[in-house]
């Protein structure tokens, strides 16, 4: 427990050293490191220019973790991501030999930049990647660093240049977030960080191995069949064609929330109890991370988005409904 107790101090540390240098995105930080605990992976959309690489940066540099960016664009190849294999000369200068050369992939902290860029098969390249950790090359597996977190960023879809990102492998992403414009003091204090002396180089507070660690605490960390049940009617109630669904959602749902959504939002929900200091979930904690954990998985169908209807809203109307019957 004193490991467990250490790890955590070092964890709010770490949250607090983020926070000084990326400025007025203290929910983005909470939300990134979720899922972080979680051992998920994160998809941030956002405008260009809003801070995202010095975020990922900055985390891999207190978590210390090897950090990679791969800037997607239209002409990007899989192997580009991957790695291949190339001819190298052989030991003593004698003959050639193929040899894998890893790709940027290969890193412990990711950031797939403008990840919608590229085309879907470049897209899909990471799929393999997310949900199991190995790289395939030519038939032969290579096992990815561990932990292994990939934060990939998008452009709101109706700029141009852009790819909508397929629905199997939006679904592997483990929390969307969405980085909002700061407001007018947010803005004069990053100017003020960004425009005078330069800010100290923050340090790592905490090891790969302690994160794996504390993956696996999150795990650990119990919820009660209470609240199994709740999340459970709600994901039904999120169903078009089953009964539970409530008006609004057989009206404007075109897919509802899968059960890798109802695994997500338990894990988060665990992270987030874990990173307050708590060893038990709260409904509080359900709440706090049921938008990041599903406003992606759950897909409006045209009369809803022809009717502008908010999916964040959708969800939170839901859950408030099933929880307050759960009481």
């Amino acid at each position: 427990m004193s490991e467990l107790q250490d790890a955590l101090a070092r964890l709010r540390a770490g949250r607090e050293a983020v926070g000084h240098v990326v400025v007025g995105q203290a929910e983005v930080i909470d939300q990134v490191l979720t899922a972080l605990l979680a051992g998920g992976h994160v998809l941030i959309e956002s405008s260009p220019g809003l801070g995202k690489t010095l975020l990922v940066r900055t985390l891999g540099t207190v978590f210390g973790m090897k950090f990679n960016r791969i800037q997607f664009t239209p002409d990007l190849m899989p192997a580009d991501i991957t790695g291949t294999y190339a001819l190298t000369p052989g030991e003593q200068g004698q003959g050639m030999t193929t040899k894998f050369q890893p790709g940027p992939v290969f890193a412990q902290m990711v950031l797939a930049d403008e990840i919608n860029r590229a085309t879907p098969k470049t897209q899909s390249s990471l799929l393999e990647a997310m949900q199991e950790g190995t790289v395939t090359v030519m038939g032969v597996e290579y096992d990815l660093p561990r932990p292994f977190f990939v934060l990939a960023t998008q452009n709101p879809i109706e700029m141009e240049g852009t790819y909508i990102l397929p629905e199997a492998q939006i679904d592997r992403f483990f929390f969307k977030v969405v980085l909002p414009f700061p407001s007018e003091a947010v803005l004069e204090s990053i100017l003020d960080a960004t425009t005078g002396a330069p800010l100290a180089s923050v340090q790592a507070t905490l090891t790969p191995t302690e994160v794996l660690a504390l993956q696996a605490w999150t795990r650990d960390v119990p919820i009660s069949s209470e609240l199994r049940t709740m999340v459970a009617r709600f994901v039904r109630a999120t169903q078009p064609d089953l009964p539970e669904a409530p008006e609004r959602v057989r009206r404007f749902v075109r897919y509802g929330v899968s059960p890798r959504g109802a695994q997500a939002l338990v894990l988060a929900a665990k992270a987030r109890a874990l990173m307050e200091g708590r060893y038990n979930v709260a409904v509080e904690d359900v709440r706090a991370v049921a938008l990041p954990a599903l406003r992606h998985r759950l897909q409006l169908n045209f009369e809803g988005e022809a009717a502008g209807v908010s999916v964040d809203d959708l969800i939170a109307d839901v859950l408030g409904a099933v929880a307050e019957r759960s009481r």
